[in-house]
């Protein structure tokens, strides 16, 4: 049987810095070509060197003799693009001009007979997978989704929206309704998969089947919708095609300049990919970050767990963020001796936030993020699991359907006991210690003073996995430890506002102990939270 192989145009206007549009073709070289080749056309923009890159591409693609590039001269305009790290400055006369360019790629398209126009950006760069993908979904409009923070100090948020100009990301409306179903569809869509959607672009594959309706990018005079993407999509719907988004292999928006180290990572992590590309719908495409990151919190350590615990830990962490919360001893020497060779973020605060413990974990939970992990492991100076974790942690990040998991955590009164009573029942209860970390999704604290959770609290948004794996916590195993406790909470929460006051009372009371018997399974391994 003789598989159909599609041909694709594949459009883009380009004016480029060139070290962002060296990565855009390699990303396009880079494609997967199973069912389909491509030929491209460009416009050159370009008043720099990014026209020899362009030229250098033809020649590549020309010298291999299964496809086509060309170049087509850019127009001159009055306005002059411009973009810094803030925002990309457009006006009409701009977006004008590359909505004609682009109905010029649509009337090529058209005309010479091609089964699909792929249009996109030159500051995107684009997963291996992309085409095959947007090619299985088989609808008649699709856009890879891409996740960009338009404002510095603002989310990452979709390239596609529902309705109106950009809703429900842009609206005047906060009200619960459009709250909730700003978290509603931002959680869809960090999930893999094929959505209808009202609008997108830049990333946008068009079927055949579109092609032969009247599809255009010019304005439509009497809708005040700015940006030549959202015209082209009301006429699109007008026109009865639908609008998807598939977001099993998000491409990467390089917006602004210091979003190329990423972007590096974005290039480096799904390069390895190629080799055997994943195609479950529960596919998760990585973080362009570390895998797992050890995310920790401490405090005058020397002579206590923290030595152990980082030995421990090293063996299966991609990285290390530590904040140091104001130190006098040889913490900082422990940290860098014991995480030798691991990538190592470290932070030392002069003065110690625990005081004001939210201050403290937010300060701990950017900084982790920052390097935009898969997976985070949260855990303080004195806490370790117990030996089968580092044999079966691989296993509970490679699950998909996780986002979440809740541990046990047991509080050791000495080297080998447990307390176990009714003052001290952690161990009873499963909390988060290892998350997925999702770029964009809105996360929300618990703004107390004290006992605020190292996590934000809608951590548990979807609903976490639990695991039989137990956490060591030895932070209150010598006498020294809980007296030195029992004054500072005495000290910081004198009226047990952010806590228990009989738990509290209890620290240097009589406790009951159980011994300890490491590696004990539970009766099932892993489940799943039911509520």
């Amino acid at each position: 049987m003789c598989l159909t192989v599609r041909r694709i145009l594949i459009g883009s206007p380009i004016r480029q810095k060139p070290e962002i549009l060296t990565l855009f073709l390699q990303s396009l070289e880079r494609l997967r070509h199973a069912t389909w080749q491509a030929d491209y056309v460009f416009i050159d923009d370009n008043e720099d060197a990014a026209s020899v890159l362009l030229t250098q591409f033809t020649e590549a693609v020309h010298a291999q003799g299964s496809s086509t590039v060309r170049l087509i001269a850019g127009s001159k305009t009055s306005s002059a693009y411009k973009r810094d790290e803030i925002t990309h400055y457009w006006n009409d006369e701009l977006i004008g001009k590359v909505a004609d360019w682009k109905d010029h790629f649509i009337q090529m398209a058209r005309e010479e007979q091609y089964d699909a126009l792929f249009l996109v950006d030159s500051d995107l760069l684009l997963h291996p997978e992309t085409m095959e993908s947007l090619l299985e979904a088989d609808k008649p409009i699709i856009s890879a989704i891409f996740w960009t923070r338009w404002q510095p100090d603002g989310a990452e948020l979709p390239q596609v929206w529902l309705k109106d100009h950009y809703w429900p990301w842009q609206t005047d409306d906060d009200s619960a309704d459009v709250q909730q179903e700003r978290l509603k569809l931002m959680t869809k869509l960090r999930l893999p998969g094929v959505y209808d959607i009202g609008g997108l672009g830049a990333c946008t594959l068009i079927s055949r089947e579109a092609l032969e309706q009247p599809i255009s990018f010019r304005m439509i005079p009497n809708l005040s919708l700015w940006g030549e993407d959202r015209h082209f999509c009301v006429r699109a719907a007008s026109l009865g095609i639908g609008l998807s988004v598939d977001t099993r292999y998000p491409a990467f928006h390089i917006y602004r300049d210091t979003d190329m180290p990423r972007a590096l990572q974005y290039f480096r992590y799904t390069a390895s990919e190629v080799q055997e590309p994943r195609r479950s719908p529960h596919f998760f495409v990585r973080n362009a970050g570390p895998k797992l990151v050890l995310s920790m919190t401490a405090r005058n350590e020397e002579g206590r767990y923290l030595d152990e615990a980082l030995l421990r830990h090293r063996e299966y962490i991609d990285a290390a963020v530590i904040i140091d919360d104001g130190s006098t001893d040889a913490t900082k020497e422990i940290i860098h001796e014991r995480l030798d060779g691991i990538p190592l973020f470290y932070v030392r605060n002069e003065v110690s936030r625990f005081a004001n413990e939210i201050e403290l974990r937010r300060q701990q939970w950017d900084a982790t993020v920052g390097l935009r992990p898969e997976w985070i492991l949260n855990l303080d100076a004195d806490e370790y699991f117990e030996d089968r974790f580092a044999v079966e942690i691989a296993s509970l990040l490679e699950n998909p359907l996780a986002s979440c998991y809740l541990f046990r955590l047991y509080d050791f009164w000495n080297e080998r006991q447990y307390r176990d009573d009714q003052y001290w029942q952690a161990h009873h209860t499963y909390r988060p210690f290892l998350a997925r970390y999702t770029p964009g999704y809105p996360y929300q604290w618990n703004e107390a003073r004290q006992h605020c959770g190292r996590f934000p609290n809608n951590i548990f948004d979807p609903p976490p996995h639990l695991s039989s794996l137990r956490l060591k916590h030895f932070g209150w195993a010598r006498e020294a430890d809980r007296l030195f406790k029992a004054a500072r909470y005495a000290e910081l929460d004198p009226e047990a506002k952010y806590g228990w006051q009989e738990q509290y009372d209890s620290i240097l009371g009589v406790p009951h102990l159980v011994d300890w018997q490491e590696n004990e399974l539970a009766p099932s391994a892993i489940e799943t939270a039911s509520s």
